[in-house]
């Protein structure tokens, strides 16, 4: 079964990078397959693992929606729309990626969610770690995109606000109980911490994992468009999030 790690938190806070990170480290590792999941309509993590996505969860939703298919005989719709979402995902060496997308038509994205959770939960038992990088805010968690989370990473950068928005995450998964089994904090573009925040970081009724630097390497490699899986062994940010899931991967046993 395979280990599931969302990461979560407000925008601005570098959860895509983070990810990206958190998948290079587990490559590194060894720990294969992996499944990225990028359930952010914004869609950046493709990008950020150096990845052409041609169709998405959104995408084949409103073809299925839009028009009048021609389904081969004997296949049910269900199982038509399954076989076209595995189309869509995305392969690369060691790993895979789904995108959500947008979602079809005008809209909420509650029905593109749907679909998608329930692709992963026959997905994921293919695989040994899936990565799951959330759109910005708390909607994802209320729609229960994963059917289950076995880690819960909420990113916040180094600022009151950020921290404060952790809280209200905590309280959120509190209140819908969803079925994450850890939940940590983690700190990015951080270094040292002013001990008013580091004040309100142990307040928190979670731990911190750690903290990740700011980066120039990680700079650069945005600035020229280039996958953050392709990082070298020097960038300290890289580094830190290896370091990270050594942690992560010891205190829950996987």
């Amino acid at each position: 079964m395979a280990t599931v790690i969302a990461v979560a938190g407000k925008g601005g806070t570098g959860k895509t990078t983070f990810s990206s990170l958190l998948v290079r480290a587990l490559l590194a590792r060894g720990e294969k397959p992996v499944l990225a999941v990028d359930a952010d309509p914004n869609s950046n993590f493709a990008g950020a693992l150096g990845l052409q996505v041609t169709e998405t969860v959104g995408m084949v939703l409103e073809e299925f929606h839009g028009k009048k298919l021609t389904i081969p005989p004997g296949m049910s719709k269900a199982a038509f729309l399954e076989l076209r979402l595995n189309q869509a995902v995305a392969e690369a060496r060691g790993m895979d990626l789904i995108s959500m997308g947008r979602p079809e038509g005008q809209g909420c994205y509650c029905s593109a969610n749907s679909i998608l959770r329930d692709v992963l939960e026959r997905l994921t038992d293919n695989y040994k770690f899936v990565v799951i990088d959330n759109e910005a805010g708390m909607e994802h968690l209320s729609r229960r995109t994963a059917h289950r989370i076995d880690v819960l990473l909420m990113v916040s950068d180094p600022s009151m606000k950020g921290v404060r928005t952790v809280r209200t995450l905590i309280d959120l998964v509190a209140e819908l109980a969803l079925p994450v089994a850890s939940k940590y904090l983690v700190l990015n573009r951080a270094r040292e911490l002013d001990p008013r925040l580091l004040a309100e970081v142990k307040s928190l009724p979670v731990p911190l994992l750690g903290l990740v630097p700011e980066d120039p390497a990680v700079t650069e490699q945005d600035l020229a468009s280039k996958s953050f899986l392709d990082l070298g062994n020097d960038s300290g940010a890289a580094a830190a999030a290896a370091g990270l899931l050594d942690r992560l991967l010891t205190e829950t046993g996987k």
